[in-house]
């Protein structure tokens, strides 16, 4: 039916478009913007890279409007995320705080518009894949260059961001937090290693072009960016790290098993050498490290418990719909059920905010498009034999999975920077997924 009126529109604006350059070379146009809204997210505020992806939505509209030929298709994954996207919608007509909940809605909005529209984009653009991924790992890699930089700096903490009540000043992590608004090394460390597979992902790529110097550089600054997330001091981002290279090492065998598979245990034995050393020879990354097992000894963790404890209470009292999206509407809610002093601007786990924020139902939706979407990825790469788009899909989904274990402890997942990229990831496996013909490498 929807696209019966996207027809209907194109045949009657059809003179528009066969007399308009613009028109016919639209995505001449929304690909730069695409590639802006990942460059300004590394020094930009939120406002200004949410401009770049709404001009790449609204281009998308024009595209579906006048070009001809254009149409909406839906996978199954895609089918989940419009139904959480409706109850979100629901949510925020029963919400108690409308003006607030509306400027969340409108963060969602933009974000799933936006995949919407790279995923348009990139369906009858598949060639521009390598570049959109290849951009991003640019970007990632470039913040770890500014990560290493500011580590030999030294860095005095401009916030309060560990607990350093028990242990000796020299022992104490000097978290870098690169160039990301706002100044924060949580985000700094999930923005990282979200982006990380990416980067392994290229080397990977060039080795399969037989660029073997590129190759090489893919690789070693994949080790300049795991040492930029170890600076940040991000636990959440270790613990993202160990399953992103954990999940690098399981899906390469499908190449590598068979024919190298001495040389293959033996690199991931070497790997996890080396981070068993660096954790016993640094004293500052093993005691923030450890730290994570410290329960309630480490009042950071404490602060955790006390907001999710918080939270829950929140969602036995709105369960069906919740309070509505967005972290402003989150905070003045949670004024009403926090502990003394622990006030929070989030629920400090994206399963437990979602729930919260639009209700029991939205959570299953949400839950149901992940399952899913990881489902059909991870049956791709064992089923293809097209190598490139098997590389694209495993450094998407790896990169997906490593943003969503890293959201059980924070909600950093939420900002922009994570938001934009994380929905390109999903395109990139949906504009795959979509291919008519899987042709062989």
């Amino acid at each position: 039916m929807f696209n019966s009126i996207l027809s209907f529109f194109q045949n009657k604006l059809s003179y528009f478009y066969n007399n308009s350059l613009l028109l016919q070379n639209i995505d001449k146009f929304i690909l730069p913007f695409i590639l802006l809204t990942f460059i300004s997210s590394m020094f930009m505020n939120s406002d200004y890279i949410g401009f770049f992806a709404l001009i790449v939505m609204f281009l998308t509209f024009v595209k579906l409007i006048f070009c001809p030929n254009q149409k909406l298709e839906l996978r199954t994954f895609e089918i989940f995320l419009l139904i959480y996207f409706m109850i979100v919608l629901v949510s925020l007509f029963g919400s108690t705080l409308f003006a607030l909940s509306l400027k969340g809605f409108f963060k969602t909005f933009v974000y799933i518009g936006f995949y919407f529209s790279v995923s348009q984009y990139l369906k009858s653009n598949k060639n521009q894949i390598p570049l959109v991924l290849g951009t991003i790992a640019a970007c990632i890699v470039f913040e770890g260059l500014i990560g290493i930089f500011q580590s030999t700096l030294h860095l005095e903490q401009i916030s309060t961001w560990q607990d350093t009540s028990n242990i000796n000043p020299e022992d104490v992590i000097s978290r870098v937090y690169g160039s990301l608004k706002p100044l924060n090394p949580n985000l700094y460390g999930g923005y990282l290693v979200c982006g990380l597979p990416v980067v392994i992902g290229s080397g990977f790529y060039f080795l399969y072009k037989k660029m073997y110097k590129l190759a090489i550089v893919g690789l070693f600054s994949s080790l300049g960016v795991c040492y930029s997330i170890f600076q940040t001091g991000c636990r959440g981002a270790y613990l993202s790290m160990i399953l992103v290279w954990g999940l690098v090492f399981i899906m390469s065998a499908k190449f590598f098993w068979n024919t190298y598979k001495k040389i293959y245990i033996s690199i991931l034995g070497t790997a996890t050498l080396l981070f068993i050393l660096t954790l016993t020879f640094v004293n500052s990354l093993r005691l923030r490290f450890l730290s994570i097992f410290a329960m309630r000894s480490d009042s950071s963790n404490s602060f955790r418990f006390n907001v999710y404890h918080s939270s829950i209470e929140m969602f036995k009292d709105n369960w069906l719909l919740g309070i509505g999206v967005g972290n402003k509407n989150f905070r003045e809610i949670y004024g009403l059920y926090m502990k003394t002093g622990f006030d929070a601007l989030s629920a400090y786990n994206i399963y437990l905010e979602t729930a919260v924020e639009s209700g029991i139902f939205a959570l299953i939706a949400f839950l149901l498009f992940l399952i899913k979407l990881i489902y059909d990825a991870i049956k791709y790469i064992f089923t293809s034999k097209n190598t490139a788009n098997i590389i694209f899909i495993a450094a998407c989904i790896i990169s997906i999975c490593s943003a969503l274990f890293h959201g059980l402890v924070d909600t950093i997942f939420f900002r922009p920077q994570l938001q934009f990229i994380f929905w390109t990831f999903v395109a990139v496996i949906n504009s795959v997924l979509s291919a008519k013909i899987d042709q062989k490498a």
